[in-house]
């Protein structure tokens, strides 16, 4: 499908500092990791699945097609590292899988027959609990 070591040296990692709980470790490591992936300035990846990933991540890029994920969850900037690429696999894998068309069926003749007798069955139902007619 797509070489994974060689799209792991197309990302470019920055380190910034986490927010959140964590004391004064928090303000003196870089731990939180931003991961940005060039999808036009990929090498590894053809044409055809630089497009699909395009429509399939459209809502996730920027105006450049640079796709951007963050990562914070852990103290230790090596975790939050393999998290976020760990991540990026898992992502671009599951968006370039291209969706089969759905063949619609022919619903068969019993089934129709079925629900033309229980609408039938409802209706007399129905029609037999109204009072009978004054004339």
């Amino acid at each position: 499908m797509f070489d994974e070591a060689a799209i792991l040296n197309e990302l470019e990692f920055k380190f910034v500092r986490s927010s959140g709980a964590g004391g004064q470790h928090v303000n003196k490591t870089s731990s939180k990791v931003e991961l940005t992936f060039n999808l036009e300035a990929s090498q590894f990846l053809s044409e055809a699945q630089k497009e699909l990933l395009k429509s399939n991540l459209q809502t996730r890029l920027t105006k450049d097609n640079v796709l951007i994920l963050q990562c914070g969850e852990s103290r230790s900037q090596h975790k939050n590292k393999s998290l976020i690429i760990k991540r990026f696999l898992e992502l671009i894998e599951a968006n370039l899988i291209e969706e089969k068309d759905r063949i619609p069926t022919k619903i068969p003749r019993a089934v129709v027959r079925k629900r033309l007798s229980n609408k039938r069955k409802n209706s007399e139902k129905k029609s037999n609990r109204k009072p009978p007619p004054i004339d």
